[in-house]
């Protein structure tokens, strides 16, 4: 190998850029990342190449990066790890922004490696040079433009600056955006760099990050206030369970029992309570003023699905409002006053129940449970037809034991949050943003983190939009069911005051489109039932076999709207206990 010099930078150029990416890359790895998803291009070379030299990650590629970012976000939101993403310049970079949104909302960790001309190709007619610096505005929790490497810099400059980027990120979640100026060439031989690496020698001999931070965020206890907490717990209270990890709404429920609480369980806690349907029972007159009797409401996790929980949230007047989330930030949409605990959810309600005997005002709304299943007696009555109702009435009961979940927005999840009782499993949803943007992608990644079979449930426009991202279905290890309701468009405006003139032309937007061709050009496996006993039967099987089944379920457009006003008609005029 030849040794570089000080003086003529186009010989050792190419090599320099690849030393860079690879310390990056090296320091990333003992910072916890394990996973990188790399689109193709040219620029971006010396990242990808630095990449595939390290046992240590698990690769993951997509043709599309909207849809690789989704990927990603899936992965980092099943593994609760940082997950990396390196991309080309241009607008290969812009692409990435809808799934850096939701993480800057919902703070799962994604590490952005976006490859850059060099400083004197930006802004002046460049091929693919876009501005790139600070692309992300403040979406990501921060940003380093990383310069063209150069010998005049020390390598351990870039490996400092790497662990203070990570260490924001581990203090406040989301992405974090390193952007790489690399100049040409791109591509050539190995030089040997042991002069210019001696301030890291040490480093590369063990296999610890080059700065030690240490976070205390993630701490599996928590404290709490002996007394305050006495006099939380003789008053009536309701436990909310909104966007929580896997597993952590069993020792919240373990809570619940122990004080005597009503739960109320938002889809994305997956799992449910024996006071399910409360999107669909608060609308009852009498269960409502029950529910006003409670002072104390504890709420862990944020992102909640039920308008009609948010506006009673909003509306009574709480004597005490504490939540739990591990994220730092307003989680609040009505901005009540209330105790804001940043704690991880499983350490602090464990904590809670070992200060905890049962309340004297156990069991005060247990009339709401024999609401719950009046409420359900008439959701069956009204889903026994073949139709999104019935679908999401029904579905949950076809969940195997070992089966997750994958929850779309729009219509799906507020049919589930209304009609459904949902299994107690990992459950998944991209609930900050609430976009129908790189659902199906978000969905391989979760099960490529997870590795377990999964049900994903989605609407006819979301699977539209990130049909692109249904190669990411063709080769799985596991069973995936992919469950699209086709009601012809936006079916979720049907319960909405739209204007009824442009409802069709601006808003349900109805595309005539099925998906049984997408399905082929994908190879993947096709259904599409015409009875709820024909659905069960092939999302069972879906279940059970290796690869991914896609199963439409088409209904008439606007049917699930009106079925929705005639139920909750009746329920409003109900005596549910």
């Amino acid at each position: 190998m030849m040794q570089p010099s000080l003086t003529t930078s186009q010989p050792y150029r190419a090599a320099l850029n690849g030393c860079w990416a690879s310390l990056m890359l090296e320091e990333l790895v003992r910072l916890g990342v394990q996973d990188v998803c790399i689109a193709p291009g040219s620029r971006s070379t010396p990242l990808t190449l630095a990449a595939a030299k390290l046992p240590q990650l698990t690769i993951h590629t997509h043709f599309d990066e909207r849809g690789l970012g989704f990927l990603a976000l899936g992965l980092a939101k099943a593994s609760q790890a940082p997950v990396a993403v390196i991309v080309t310049s241009g607008t290969a970079v812009a692409n990435l922004l809808p799934a850096v949104a939701e993480t800057g909302l919902t703070g799962e960790k994604l590490v952005l490696l976006t490859s850059d001309r060099p400083a004197e190709l930006i802004q002046c007619g460049a091929n693919q040079a876009i501005r790139q610096h600070g692309i992300f505005s403040n979406h990501v929790s921060h940003f380093l433009d990383i310069p063209s490497p150069s010998l005049d810099i020390e390598p351990n400059w870039l490996l400092c600056a790497i662990d203070d980027v990570m260490q924001q990120q581990q203090l406040r979640g989301g992405s974090v955006h390193f952007n790489c100026h690399y100049p040409e060439p791109l591509y050539g031989d190995d030089v040997d760099f042991s002069e210019y690496l001696k301030p890291v020698a040490q480093w590369q001999q063990d296999q610890r990050p080059y700065c030690d931070h240490q976070a205390l965020l993630a701490s599996t206890t928590a404290t709490i206030d002996h007394s305050q907490w006495q006099s939380l717990c003789a008053q009536k209270g309701v436990i909310v369970a909104g966007r929580m990890a896997a597993n952590e709404l069993n020792v919240v429920r373990q809570l619940a029992t122990v004080l005597g609480w009503p739960l109320l369980v938002d889809p994305q806690a997956g799992g449910s309570s024996a006071y399910a349907g409360f999107d669909g029972w608060l609308q009852n007159t009498a269960c409502q003023d029950h529910l006003q009797q409670a002072q104390v409401l504890l709420q862990f996790g944020g992102r909640l699905v039920s308008k009609r929980l948010l506006q009673l949230i909003g509306q009574h007047a709480w004597q005490s409002f504490l939540l739990i989330d591990p994220l730092a930030g307003r989680l609040d949409p009505n901005n009540r006053r209330s105790q804001r605990i940043q704690a991880n959810i499983e350490a602090w309600a464990q904590a809670a129940i070992d200060m905890t005997t049962e309340s004297p005002h156990a069991q005060w709304a247990l009339p709401l449970a024999t609401a719950s299943e009046h409420y359900f007696d008439i959701v069956a009555a009204h889903s026994t037809p073949f139709s999104e109702l019935g679908l999401a009435a029904n579905v949950m009961q076809w969940i195997g034991p070992q089966t997750e979940l994958f929850l779309g927005n729009s219509m799906i999840v507020r049919l589930l949050d209304m009609c459904a009782q949902l299994p107690l499993t990992a459950t998944f949803a991209n609930r900050g943003a609430s976009g129908i943007d790189g659902l199906i992608a978000t969905t391989a990644g979760v099960q490529r983190a997870r590795k377990a079979p999964l049900v994903c449930l989605i609407g006819d426009t979301s699977l539209l939009y990130d049909l692109n991202s249904l190669a990411l279905l063709k080769q799985q290890q596991y069973p995936i069911v992919i469950i699209v309701t086709n009601n012809d468009g936006g079916g979720i405006f049907d319960m909405l005051p739209v204007p009824a003139q442009q409802k069709d032309d601006f808003y349900r937007m109805p595309h005539g489109f099925e998906f049984s061709h997408a399905a082929a050009m994908f190879g993947l496996n096709y259904c599409v039932p015409t009875s709820l006993m024909a659905a069960e039967i092939v999302i069972r099987e879906g279940q059970q076999h290796v690869g991914t089944t896609l199963v439409e379920i088409k209904t008439p457009a606007g049917e699930a709207g009106e079925m929705l006003k005639v139920l909750f008609n009746e329920v409003k005029h109900a005596t549910l206990f």
